[in-house]
């Protein structure tokens, strides 16, 4: 049985500021962002879905890869030489130019969310906040297994985005 799919539409709840201007030098995921700073500017009508958010200490940002035009099926992440399948990496030229970070929630003054660790372009348009919690989010299984990235991880702390993707 075939299901027809409609497109989905998403309004951005709020915007995302950080300290890059654009994808160059920027780090490629939060755990190569330790200490940068940014802020979450929620539009005022959310303001009340930020009940109880502030006792956490890290958020889940889905957000939309707004510099990125169209999408490859086959891309060469920044920590390989090899092309690999959009969908065995996190690059920003999808189908859907969906990202999704964690990083850390600092404070909440009023529509404003103080934020750390923070990879994400200035100016990005945010699609959903959600807490992190490790008993959900984690996974410390001995069969856990992270495909091609394996022998790379280590090199994720200092290695700096470039303009590849917006290509």
């Amino acid at each position: 049985m075939k299901t027809k799919i409609k497109p989905v539409v998403f309004n951005p709840i709020g915007v995302i500021y950080s300290p890059f201007k654009d994808m160059e030098g920027m780090p490629i995921q939060p755990v190569g962002a330790k200490g940068i700073k940014g802020e979450i500017h929620l539009k005022k009508e959310y303001m009340e879905g930020l009940s109880d958010l502030e006792g956490f200490s890290h958020i889940i940002l889905i957000y939309h890869f707004h510099l990125s035009k169209g999408y490859l099926l086959k891309v060469k992440p920044f920590l390989d030489n090899m092309k690999r399948g959009i969908f065995a990496t996190r690059a920003p030229r999808r189908p859907n130019s969906i990202g999704l970070s964690v990083i850390n929630l600092d404070k909440i003054e009023g529509n404003i969310i103080h934020i750390s660790n923070v990879d994400i372009v200035n100016g990005t348009p945010l699609l959903d906040i959600k807490p992190y919690m490790p008993y959900f989010d984690k996974f410390d299984d001995e069969k856990l297994k992270i495909g091609w990235f394996e022998d790379k991880y280590k090199e994720v702390i200092n290695k700096k985005s470039d303009m590849r993707f917006l290509q």
